[in-house]
């Protein structure tokens, strides 16, 4: 049986390989849940919130850049946007955003509707691989996991999966966790921050990484997830007073908000968008308030409050659609965004993860989000991480990202001529010189989804895509162990920043 399946994926592997980059990030768009009067209306509703309303608890930071520029503190203390700051900030933003990979068929160009998927979900647990109970997420896991994904082609950035448990600072949480990401993956790596000064400290890890502080600018790989609201309208004054901080520095930075419906922003999916839209922009201004060039990507992330429970339901249907439509809200501005897409509420990777997955991420890549996060590995609400889960949902998003790309009408894809010398001689295309060359470039070919016949099914064991994905993480984990941060490189972090990864866990003596 495993003899059979290895030859099995090996002609598929070799039937779809090089993928095209239309196939690994097509442009999409073409899902427009709101009218343009909707988008007008919340467009209206939001810079009502901030020039009226405002927000509470503004750092020093925050307060300061805002009043310069107009804005005022209302006699309870919270800090509005005057109009003009609003118009300015986002006729100023950066469009034309290029998140890189440490090789340049990683990169992630963020213009139009062009759509990338990757991992995310910051999750305390993980499924234990050997016995599939739910236990802590340690270090060496989160570095298992961007391995992982290091040699999944769909999967096209490692956004950090899970939160290390064994970190007992949140320094050393920090440091290690880009640390672990930088050396498991040559893909773009998201990571967290949570002070000022820790954001200085990244930065130092990517200027050794990259060779010097302009060469990561030049090609910045890795950039920070920034929560920087604390529902309904409060700043979190450490998350915002990094978020300026990173965007002075050079960092790229995900703006990002969670307003849960119905919990921390209204329960009317408008009044949710347009809350979580005005708290979005508002980080958006102050980053760009911080460094006018700065490499900003809007990521408004409302989220359905299962309202029996009062907990997050990401895999609803109601989910899927405010997903779609706050992605559409992004493009009205014509900014690079991100959201959250393939928060199963499925506890394994089952049927109702699939679904649930399936779902949401194809709304979110049809609406034309630029980076589609969480959309492998998460499992039980982002609450927990499976291996197993980034092996089937790559096929997944495989299958789901070339449904995106538009069907392509010319006179060469019409293809009359070879119609009718078709259907006057061999009466099939299977032989066909077009067909052969089409099957290499316009087809995804799934690694573990199973096409084979039922009698070849049976005759091969029954192999499910669970038992494929099981062997599949145990080859990558016992054998790809790549080297990403050379040893000199390695050897000097080691020395300034307290690495707490082993390097014999790293395949290293």
């Amino acid at each position: 049986m495993e003899g059979g399946s290895s030859r099995k994926r090996g002609r598929r592997r070799a039937a779809s390989a090089p993928l095209e980059q239309e196939q690994l990030a097509p442009i999409a768009g073409r899902l427009s849940p709101l009218s343009p009067d909707d988008l007008g209306r919340i467009d209206e509703a939001s810079r009502n919130i901030l020039t009226s309303i405002g927000l509470s608890d503004a750092p020093d930071p925050v307060h300061d850049a805002v009043t310069a520029r107009g804005g005022k503190l209302t006699e309870t203390g919270r800090l509005t946007f005057p109009l003009s700051l609003i118009e300015e900030a986002l006729s100023g933003l950066r469009r034309n955003i290029t998140l890189y990979g440490r090789t340049s068929r990683h990169d992630l160009v963020l213009t139009d509707a062009r759509a990338h998927a990757g991992s995310g979900g910051a999750s305390p647990m993980i499924v234990d691989r050997l016995d599939g109970t739910y236990r802590p997420a340690l270090l060496a896991d989160l570095y298992d996991a961007a391995r992982l994904v290091d040699s999944l082609e769909n999967i096209r950035f490692f956004s950090r999966s899970m939160i290390a448990g064994d970190m007992t600072t949140a320094y050393d949480l920090d440091i290690n966790t880009a640390y672990a990401a930088l050396s498991g993956t040559s893909k773009h790596v998201m990571t967290s921050v949570s002070t000022v000064a820790h954001v200085r400290d990244i930065a130092r890890i990517c200027a050794l990484v990259a060779g010097s502080a302009d060469a990561f600018k030049a090609r910045p790989f890795l950039s920070l997830n920034i929560n920087h609201v604390v529902p309904p309208l409060r700043f979190d004054t450490n998350a915002a007073a990094s978020l300026m901080e990173a965007a002075r520095l050079g960092l790229p930075v995900m703006v990002n908000t969670f307003g849960q419906m119905g919990a921390s922003s209204p329960v009317t999916m408008a009044g949710c968008l347009a809350q979580t839209n005005a708290e979005t922009l508002a980080g958006m201004i102050i980053a760009w308030l911080a460094n006018p060039d700065c490499l900003a990507v809007y990521g408004a992330r409302p989220m359905i409050t299962d309202l029996r429970s009062g907990g997050m339901a990401g895999g609803s249907g109601e989910q899927a659609i405010l997903t779609a439509a706050a992605t559409q809200m992004a493009r009205f501005y014509t900014l690079p965004n991100s959201t959250i897409a393939g928060a199963t509420d499925s506890k394994i990777a089952d049927a109702q993860a699939g679904y649930e997955k399936s779902l949401s991420v194809t709304m979110a890549v049809q609406a034309g989000a630029n980076l589609v996060t969480q959309a492998a590995g998460t499992q039980a609400g982002l609450m927990a991480t499976s291996f197993e889960a980034y092996i089937i949902d790559n096929d997944m998003l495989g299958a789901i990202l070339r449904s995106a790309v538009p069907v392509e009408v010319n006179n060469s894809t019409l293809d009359l001529d070879v119609i009718a010398q078709t259907v006057s001689g061999d009466g099939h295309f299977l032989g066909h010189p077009e067909t052969y060359a089409r099957m290499k470039s316009d087809f995804i070919y799934p690694d573990h989804a199973d096409r084979q016949a039922p009698e070849a099914w049976l005759a091969s064991g029954s192999p499910t895509i669970n038992s494929a994905a099981r062997q599949r993480v145990e080859t990558v984990l016992e054998t790809h162990f790549p080297t990403h941060i050379p040893p000199d490189v390695d050897k000097v972090l080691r020395a300034e920043f307290p690495i707490r990864l082993p390097r014999n866990r790293m395949g290293q003596l």
